[in-house]
């Protein structure tokens, strides 16, 4: 398992941890409360039936009181442990209570005479682990018509048995438990599809990444070979910016416009004309100028083109100096960009350490003597400071390198920036 796969499933699991510890509670709840309102809607059927079998319905007549007294005792015995009775101004009629009623009475709040035009119920604890649903219903001319008038009020007492008790925690637990175990699963299954989908887009954002390779490639090695050099060059400073940029905590995208901008630096040259870029010997003042064209051209093409606009900084400003003698802009101090003030160090090296057509390599110390030498005016002291210490063993590890040892070095660098 890589360390996105361990990242996904830390995450997937987290998330469904956290669904199962608000969902189970939430469903717990919804069923107790689904199971105190079935035994409410149950007791109230059972009621209505009796009040209606004892004519305690319209409770104005002569036998009011004998009617409702009679309906509460029967009622007491069933589906309540206490059944009060009261005509239409609030007046108690009838009371009737078993034993566990006279259990719970004494913890009953008080209340004035009642006055409500809707049914409704509450669920109260009580100490001894008691358990009691007390429900209130106005008492109507007729059972399905819910505006006639209200001809009295019925209140009733269920303490709740313990077998019933039971029954609604143990259904409760069991719908918690289903939800818990339903985001579990959820997060299970979608586990193998991310990682599949991972693993397809990684492969496609790899050749698209290496077919962006190959285009910065295959223009870096025209202009080198345009140029009296092989593609080893490009290979060789893209390497060394991203060593020193590395050491400077540049990473991730930034790390590879550094990479490409470094490849491509003088893209550019692919616009001067073969006269001036191959002539042997010294260039006059105004091939000069022409030759300067190359990073103004060399900044158009790679602006523009969507992955490589990343690479111009560099492309544009990599014949800056830091006291502002370079050019094109003449950029001075932190007015250059930071990815081409350090590619500059590594050009710089590259090239004095190098084979040339018309020189030899320059030993460790001497190019080192120049940079030292040209550091606060062509060169950023800051950036001298982070790769003096590891010149030595970049000078080492490049000498008399091949264009294909080079070109792995930096494809082990973009490799792990593109990861």
């Amino acid at each position: 398992m890589n360390t996105f796969q361990k990242q996904t499933a830390l995450r997937i699991a987290a998330v469904s941890l956290l669904l199962a510890s608000l969902a189970s509670p939430l469903a717990w709840y919804v069923t107790r409360e689904h199971a105190e309102e079935s035994i409410v809607s149950l007791a109230n059927e059972e009621s209505g039936r009796l009040l209606r079998q004892y004519d305690a319905i319209d409770l104005s007549g002569p036998l009011a009181v004998e009617h409702a007294s009679r309906a509460a005792a029967t009622i007491s015995g069933g589906m309540f442990d206490i059944a009060e009775v009261y005509d239409r101004s609030g007046k108690k009629l009838a009371e009737s209570m078993t034993n566990a009623g006279q259990t719970v009475e004494s913890y009953l709040p008080k209340h004035h005479a009642p006055n409500y035009s809707t049914a409704s119920y509450e669920s109260m604890k009580l100490p001894n682990q008691l358990w009691m649903l007390r429900v209130f219903v106005p008492l109507r001319s007729s059972a399905t018509d819910p505006k006639s008038p209200i001809t009295g009020y019925f209140e009733g007492i269920r303490v709740v048995p313990q077998w019933q008790r039971a029954q609604v925690l143990a259904n409760a637990m069991t719908m918690a438990l289903m939800v818990c175990l339903s985001s579990l699963l959820c997060g299970a299954t979608l586990y193998p599809v991310m990682v599949h989908l991972s693993a397809d887009n990684e492969r496609k954002a790899r050749e698209v990444r290496e077919s962006h390779i190959s285009m910065v490639e295959a223009l870096g090695r025209a202009i080198a070979r345009r140029d009296s050099d092989t593609g080893t060059h490009n290979y060789r400073v893209a390497w060394i910016a991203a060593r020193i940029a590395e050491t400077m905590g540049i990473a991730d995208s930034a790390m590879q416009s550094l990479i490409a901008g470094s490849f491509l630096h003088d893209v550019g040259k692919i616009g001067i004309p073969d006269a001036i870029l191959l002539k042997p010997g010294k260039l006059d003042e105004a091939e000069f100028a022409i030759m300067r064209t190359h990073v103004t051209q060399g900044e158009q093409i790679v602006t523009g083109m969507g992955w490589l606009d990343g690479a111009s900084a560099i492309v544009a400003a990599h014949h800056e100096k830091w006291d502002g003698s370079g050019y094109p802009r003449q950029l001075a101090g932190d007015g250059i960009p930071l990815h081409a003030r350090i590619f500059a160090i590594a050009d710089v090296f590259d090239a004095l350490c190098s084979k040339r057509p018309y020189k030899e390599p320059m030993s460790f110390e001497a190019a080192m003597a120049i940079l030292e030498r040209d550091t606060g005016s062509h060169f950023d002291p800051a950036v001298m400071k982070v790769f003096h210490p590891m010149a030595r063993s970049i000078f080492e590890q490049l000498r008399g390198i091949s264009e294909v040892d080079a070109r792995q070095l930096l494809e082990d660098r973009v490799r792990h920036h593109s990861e």
